[in-house]
């Protein structure tokens, strides 16, 4: 009767162990966000926190997402393995640092569009060379393409786990799209996982002449070799500001392979794969 009662505890204890391991998260994800001055990426920061809450509940990692940067402090931080900024980026001089630390001691970030954004002079000056030079690659803003439109991407390191299971070309959401100080492709740091295709061209539709671009070499995802990290450029939707109703007019999440892209690479970055 003893080694029967035992040989039960021990059944009920590994089911316990079982049903413990399969709610407790695979990886955590702290996601930033301020939404608070442009329409077009107020509206991609609605959308993005229950995208990434549904792929949470599918993929089996917690998802969390503040406004409070103060947040961005080392004592936090310890407790998720991977860090987003959706729209901005910090600006106290203590919430770099914290993430700086946070990055060079083998923490992961994902980063979407406005995040890489610095011009100077303007609202978001390039003040923060670890960030825009060393570690995104970048640089300062240099243009963009206007309206927000679909673009044909080209992936450029099918080897990637990002990548992986993707077409040679995809085709992105709509965005309004970047191009940089920086010409990523001489940083031997930098690997460029997608770039806009030549069949993309004429990107986007102005009015004005210098928001459509006819040729040239756009990355738009990117990773630093020495980090734990993914930019992406997509994160503006496309508004109805002409019509001055401020309507959304497109997502970021329609198109099903960009998912796939930000998934994969979200994984790569929580250490697990699909």
């Amino acid at each position: 009767m003893m080694r029967l009662k035992y040989i039960l505890s021990c059944l009920a204890f590994l089911l316990y162990c079982g049903v413990y391991a399969q709610d407790k998260p695979l990886f955590k994800v702290l996601a930033f966000y301020t939404a608070k001055s442009d329409l077009a990426h107020i509206s991609f920061v609605h959308e993005a926190n229950p995208w990434f809450a549904a792929m949470a509940s599918k993929y089996h990692f917690s998802y969390d997402s503040t406004n409070d940067w103060n947040r961005l402090n080392v004592n936090e931080l310890a407790h998720y393995q991977v860090i987003v900024f959706l729209d901005t980026r910090p600006e106290a001089p203590a919430q770099r640092a914290a993430f700086q630390k946070y990055m060079e001691q083998g923490g992961a970030w994902m980063g979407f569009h406005f995040s890489a954004f610095a011009l100077t002079p303007s609202a978001y000056n390039q003040d923060w060379d670890w960030y825009h030079d060393y570690f995104l690659g970048s640089g300062q803003y240099a243009s963009n393409t206007w309206r927000p439109t679909t673009a044909v991407l080209r992936v450029e390191n099918a080897k990637h786990p990002a990548t992986r299971g993707l077409p040679a070309l995809i085709s992105a959401a709509p965005n309004e799209w970047y191009r940089w100080e920086k010409d990523l492709r001489s940083n031997p740091d930098i690997d460029i996982l997608l770039a806009v295709d030549s069949t993309s061209f004429p990107l986007g539709t102005g009015p004005k002449p210098h928001e459509i671009w006819h040729s040239g070499y756009y990355p738009v995802v990117w990773t630093n070799k020495k980090f734990h990290m993914v930019y992406f450029n997509m994160g503006h939707n496309d508004m109805d500001y002409e019509g001055h109703t401020n309507r959304q007019l497109s997502s970021s999440f329609s198109s099903a392979r960009q998912n796939q892209l930000i998934i994969n690479a979200l994984l790569w970055l929580g250490g697990v794969s699909k």
